[in-house]
């Protein structure tokens, strides 16, 4: 008989190249298969995931992604000052003129929680933290996942605020995620977002969390040179009885040619979080945009473009958008982090490995934990929220503020919602966010309708500088059919594409209220030329609240300096809403002019 130990270890050993490039009878797992007698041995692909430095046509039945990558290797990449006790200093937050007395050290160089223009920044632009925790809303009750490289729960400004019970290392299959250390500090990753959300306030250490009193666990799973499906799906709904929200600042890697996503593992598992996770709530998951620039597109992320995680990018401290801030239609908000000021207190303060403080956390990688920490506080607030509702909170709350974007500008959805196709609907506010979720009321129940298909492919795309392929499609949203869909939340586009080059492949889609989406920019790093997209499900948040019935136009071309050549072989509309009014006569506070514009 197998003993469980070893079991474990052949299931979850990260190897470097596939079991199936091994012939039965000459390797050692084959020969361990026959001499423990296991009858069954499962074949997992291995998977790069970088740290940051549909998947489904309805919640019940996950959609795989088919044929658009390699199946054996999921590649996955982060996505991304010693501490000194300091004395009481005295800050006004610049919201409310509210004085706030702290001795934590470097909370002064925490611009995102309280920017008062320090690191030559721009004074307001911030969470608007001070505001939340005023009304007396500091996380707690709720407990926040970071899965990554591991957590120090050892640091004095997270041990405190440690849950131990929550958390576990898939790295390397015990209940202890702690950080293996390097030289280089690179598996600090973890750790750095971790205090960004718990670290605890006015110890004099390092700086305050965003929800000091929310209770943080570690999930370690990204410290192998290959991920695994099966590693990913077991993170994802880890202790979903304990853990209201993961916060992932990784995904696959941001070189500007890969198109990745979750497996049919990892997909069911998220399935599952948003069904039953938090007693039935669903689990909220948020998740890095991504840090491939101007060269690459969230929406070729299958993560970050999920309907079922909060999509976060990230602004610097002047309001414009970083360097390696990716723009896509599926992003629902932004926070904060570095990343084109040569300032060098411009960066995330936060905590690090050996007890230490930073000053240099960076990229979406930070982005992604601010939000965790805000979607907390709006959970101490109300904890009956629903996955969905924290979604329409950040539609709802989310504020212009005076972020600017010099190539895609701010527009104005059919429902009166501004959006941006790099910030999403805005920059979190956490003092309006609280304000909101305190009396919310449950959002209407969701239906899935595949609206429309094209019928007559294939669909050639001009090869002409300029020209392009529209398609329109007319659909009445499943209407007389019980899944009709009346008000939208997401809308997907499942894409089968062919082209001489991927990346020349630029996609527009317009709804019937007359909002473009950019569901895919130029990427010219991608060179493939075999694969294309196979019912890729491209995602938009920029029609939400829009009645869907009427027709859908798709815009199709080439970009760059070379004549290409490539074919349309299916559009399929996917819709996912409501059939009640969920603004109804809901208010949205639009910062530059500080008044309230009503939804209309």
């Amino acid at each position: 008989m197998c003993q469980i130990w070893l079991l474990c270890t052949i299931l979850l050993y990260v190897l470097h190249h596939s079991l199936s490039n091994i012939r039965p009878g000459g390797s050692a797992i084959w020969d361990l298969q026959e001499r423990l007698n296991i009858k069954r041995l499962e074949e997992h692909g291995f998977n790069s995931r970088r740290k940051r430095n549909a998947l489904s046509l309805n919640e019940e039945h996950p959609h795989q992604i088919h044929a658009l990558h390699n199946p054996r290797e999921l590649k996955r990449t982060k996505r991304g000052f010693e501490n000194t006790h300091g004395v009481e200093h005295t800050y006004k937050d610049t919201h409310s003129n509210l004085e706030l007395t702290v001795d934590d050290p470097i909370f002064g160089k925490q611009w995102y929680l309280l920017n008062t223009g320090q690191a030559d920044g721009t004074k307001g632009l911030d969470l608007n933290v001070i505001e939340a925790w005023r009304k007396g809303y500091t996380g707690e009750g709720v407990t926040v996942a970071i899965l990554d490289d591991g957590l120090d729960y050892l640091h004095p400004d997270i041990a405190p605020n440690y849950n131990s019970e929550a958390s576990y290392d898939y790295s390397s299959n015990d209940p202890f995620p702690y950080p293996r250390y390097t030289d280089d500090w690179f598996n600090s990753h973890g750790t750095r977002c971790a205090g960004e959300v718990v670290a605890v306030a006015d110890n004099g250490i390092c700086g305050i969390g965003i929800a000091f009193n929310a209770k943080i666990a570690g999930i370690r799973m990204l410290d192998q040179p290959y991920m695994t499906d099966k590693i990913e799906a077991l993170s994802m709904q880890h202790r979903g009885d304990l853990i209201d929200i993961y916060s992932a600042s990784w995904g696959p890697t941001d070189d500007g040619s890969t198109v990745d996503g979750p497996r049919e593992e990892t997909v069911k598992a998220m399935a599952h979080g948003v069904n039953s996770g938090r007693n039935g709530l669903g689990s909220i998951y948020v998740w890095a945009s991504g840090d491939g620039g101007k060269n690459d597109d969230c929406n070729c992320d299958g993560y970050a473009s999920s309907m079922w995680t909060i999509s976060i990018n990230s602004a610097i401290n002047d309001g414009r958008t970083a360097l390696y801030d990716e723009s896509c239609s599926s992003t629902l908000a932004s926070t904060f982090s570095n990343g084109r000021s040569l300032n060098p207190e411009a960066g995330v303060a936060t905590t690090d490995l050996y007890g230490n403080c930073t000053l240099k956390h960076s990229g979406t990688s930070a982005a992604a934990p601010e939000a965790a920490g805000v979607f907390a506080l709006a959970l101490h607030a109300n904890p009956k929220l629903t996955w969905r509702d924290m979604q329409h909170l950040v539609v709802l709350t989310s504020k212009k503020n005076k972020l600017h974007d010099d190539l895609h500008k701010w527009k104005t959805n059919g429902r009166g919602l501004q959006f941006n196709h790099l910030f999403g609907f805005g920059v979190l506010d956490a003092g309006a966010m609280v304000s909101v979720a305190e009396n919310w009321k449950t959002v209407p129940e969701r239906f899935h309708c595949v609206a429309a298909t094209t019928s007559e492919p294939p669909y050639d795309i001009p090869n002409f500088p300029g020209e392009r392929l529209v398609i329109k499609l007319k659909t009445d949203a499943c209407a007389g059919q019980d899944n009709v869909v009346r008000y939208l939340e997401h809308v997907q586009a499942l894409i089968t594409l062919k082209s001489s080059r991927r990346g020349d492949v630029m996609i527009n889609m317009t709804s019937p209220m007359g909002t473009e989406s950019i569901l895919l920019n130029r990427r010219p790093n991608d060179d493939d030329s075999k694969v294309g997209f196979n019912q890729w499900p491209f995602l938009t948040t920029h029609t939400w609240g829009e009645n869907p019935s009427g027709v859908w136009t798709l815009a199709i071309t080439f970009g760059g300096d070379v004549p290409q050549t490539g074919q349309l072989l299916e559009w399929k509309i996917v819709l996912h809403g409501t059939q009640v009014d969920f603004l109804g006569g809901a208010y949205r506070l639009y910062e530059d002019k500080f008044v309230q514009h009503q939804i209309h």
